[in-house]
């Protein structure tokens, strides 16, 4: 699994690092997404499907 995001999307509402604090954390300044781990070890994909899934700015993208 590879994941990418696109920091020009995200709105900051911050669903991706309630889904997945291992792979997603938040800047200080103005809330964007910082990817963490862009290619998390097996136990966290589903909370990485879910992260993107709730994103309400589509910035996450997940490959397989």
């Amino acid at each position: 699994m590879h994941i990418a995001v696109e920091e020009e999307k995200c709105v900051g509402a911050g669903q991706c690092v309630l889904a997945a604090m291992e792979i997603f954390d938040q800047r200080d300044e103005d809330g964007v997404v910082v990817l963490l781990d862009a290619e998390p070890p097996e136990e966290q994909h589903a909370a990485a499907r879910d992260a993107a899934a709730v994103c309400p700015a589509a910035a996450i993208a997940v490959r397989e």
